[in-house]
């Protein structure tokens, strides 16, 4: 029998974010999930890419993040 794995990360909700999309279409996707809110968008996509096993995914997530905070760095002086 199979041991039950315990998920100790619950994301929030779908924000439409793949790894399939172009970059301006990935950002855009969250940023509307996200109300406009940069920083909600850079904290998720940095949760999302903490929590992945997917090179591919953690890599992207994590420059969308990076973008995202510099936009809220820029818009926020």
């Amino acid at each position: 029998m199979a041991k039950k794995v315990k998920k100790w990360f619950e994301a929030g909700e779908s924000t439409g974010w793949s790894k399939h999309d172009k970059p301006d279409v990935r950002r855009r996707k969250v940023l509307r999930s996200k109300h406009g809110d940069e920083l909600s968008a850079a904290r998720s996509l940095q949760a999302l890419s903490n929590v992945t096993r997917d090179s591919a995914t953690k890599r992207l997530a994590q420059q969308d993040a990076n973008y995202f905070y510099r936009l809220h760095k820029q818009r926020s002086k």
